[in-house]
């Protein structure tokens, strides 16, 4: 990934004239890009790390899987949110004093053994696509902060064709993963707008959810076992999918965030291919009609693959086809105005006909008019490109970012209103709102938002204010803080409010266990 921006450079792009226009026109700017500091620009503080130190590291993981060159430090620094990318633009910058890049658990468990005992804090590096400060190279009271990149625990350990269980190293990335389950005939369907860069480890320990979850489950969900290698040890847990084999400590570990050692590897659920995939988008009227629809159909128990409910300004504004924003597209079945779902149905030809029936029959009693398979294909097609978009904009003055959160279906509503309010207040005039249903469950839903706003002054001041007043609204409307980005920093100090004092005492006994001298990654989740 791009050191200052999301994910390859050659797929980024510069700002389409319809969406230079709308933005001009919405936000009062220019438009024209602002200067760029050069990677060669930036001063990072000399590694903190001593050469005895170094060569204690190389004789852990080979001398060539070692550096303290700024140029490996740098791309470390942190993950993707908007505030890192901000960050990015800084003259000076924390980093990790050095990158480590381990080759198996042993070198795993030896490079924690060291930290442990030299007063050095570690943070696993998967995929570097954190957007809640997860990967800050935070010392705390350690003497020096060391990047531990998965990278090369990137296999297909075993398959389990009977089963459906994939054993795959903490470093694979999810293209990599589909690529070596295709070429067996099977397919994880874990496709997260972070899918091209983050990894298998990262998905276990953030609790990621994927755009497809609603057909395949979240990834918490998809877990069988998991192998977490810690300063106090190594513990491998998970027999069955199922078990009242005590509390379940494979969820204990996932949505730890590398705060209680590091996974290593992860077994998982996974399918045969699909034979085949139906695609049908539909218009609302309204954002209530369309979430009405969608608690039938969840509660009926009957589900897509992938199943996404934009609000109005969302659909106006075409965000849910990324290559096609401020477009007016001629071609679709559908009226104008309302809101768009999208609808997606993989498996056998019978099971995809006859789940498609039970949308169509839910969606058209609630007013929903099919629109083809046209506008999902499209959805399809450009899933994973947004975050290129935020680039562009930021590079003009606006800032974008986005945020999520889950409540119950009874409070959806007041949860939508609350942040629109909380944004639209904190940020200046005119500021865009915008929502979607990203995933899809019997008692409730999660709302994923994108604001878009015009910078002013301190941009990281300002968009640090705008987060922590949304956050305190989500929490203050009885939703979750976050339904997959996890806690970080960023979302840290709401977790208390949400688990209570005896929940994040609980959690920091269970960290003093696995890591007793409090080197995984300081300053994080709790």
């Amino acid at each position: 990934m791009k050191w200052n921006a999301w994910g390859d450079p050659a797929l980024a792009a510069p700002l389409s004239d319809s969406v230079s226009t709308l933005i001009r026109g919405m936000l009062g700017v220019s438009g024209e890009p602002s200067a760029q500091v050069a990677q060669a620009d930036i001063a990072l503080a000399p590694s903190r790390l001593t050469a005895a130190d170094i060569e204690a590291l190389a004789g852990i993981v080979g001398e060539q899987w070692i550096s303290t060159a700024d140029g490996d430090r740098l791309p470390r620094a942190g993950g993707k949110s908007t505030l890192d990318l901000l960050r990015r633009k800084l003259a000076t910058q924390d980093a990790p004093d050095a990158v480590a890049l381990p080759a198996d658990s042993a070198s795993v468990a030896d490079l924690l053994s060291w930290c442990s005992s030299n007063g050095v804090a570690v943070v696993p590096f998967g995929g570097g696509t954190s957007v809640v400060g997860g990967l800050d190279p935070v010392a705390g009271d350690l003497r020096a902060v060391l990047s531990v990149d998965l990278r090369r625990l990137d296999s297909l350990v075993a398959l389990d064709e009977v089963s459906g269980i994939a054993t795959l190293g903490a470093g694979m990335t999810g293209p990599a993963a589909e690529a070596a389950l295709a070429e067996r005939g099977f397919s994880l369907g874990h496709f997260p707008q972070s899918f091209r860069f983050a990894t298998i480890g990262g998905f276990a320990v953030t609790r990621s959810s994927g755009q497809a979850s609603a057909g395949y489950g979240r990834f918490d969900d998809m877990v069988i076992d998991l192998t977490l290698v810690s300063p106090a040890g190594v513990l491998t847990v998970g027999r069955a999918q199922k078990s009242a084999a005590g509390p379940d400590l494979r969820q204990l570990i996932m949505g730890s965030e590398g705060t209680f050692g590091i996974v290593t590897q992860v077994s998982v659920r996974v399918h045969p291919v699909p034979a085949t995939t139906g695609y049908e988008a539909w218009r609302f009227d309204s954002f209530d009609a369309g979430a009405d629809a969608f608690r039938r159909l969840a509660q009926e128990g009957v589900m897509p693959t992938v199943l996404r409910l934009s609000d109005e300004a969302e659909t106006a504004l075409n965000l849910a086809r990324p290559n096609e924003i401020g477009e007016q597209k001629g071609d679709d079945a559908l009226p104008p105005g309302g809101c768009l779902a999208i609808t997606t149905f993989e498996g056998s030809p019978t099971a995809v006909a006859a789940r498609m029936s039970v949308a169509r029959e839910i969606f058209t009693a609630a007013g929903g008019i099919s629109g083809g398979d046209g506008p999902a294909n499209s959805w399809e097609h450009g899933r994973f490109n947004a975050p290129y978009l935020r680039d562009a904009l930021l590079e003009i003055g606006v800032g974008c970012e986005t945020l999520e959160t889950a409540t119950v279906w009874s409070k959806v509503d007041a949860v939508k209103a609350a942040v629109t309010a909380a944004l639209t207040a904190a940020l200046p005039e005119p500021t865009v709102v915008m929502c979607h249903i990203s995933h899809t469950y019997a008692a409730g839903a999660s709302l994923y938002f994108t604001v878009v706003y015009r910078q002013e002054g301190d941009v990281i001041a300002q968009w640090t204010a705008a987060k922590t007043a949304v956050s305190q609204a989500i929490i203050d409307s009885g939703a979750s803080i976050t339904h997959h980005h996890a806690i970080g920093v960023d979302h840290k100090p709401w977790l208390a409010q949400e688990d209570g004092d005896l929940g994040i005492e609980a959690l920091a006994a269970v960290r003093r266990v696995f890591d007793p001298a409090g080197v995984c990654n300081p300053g994080k989740l709790i």
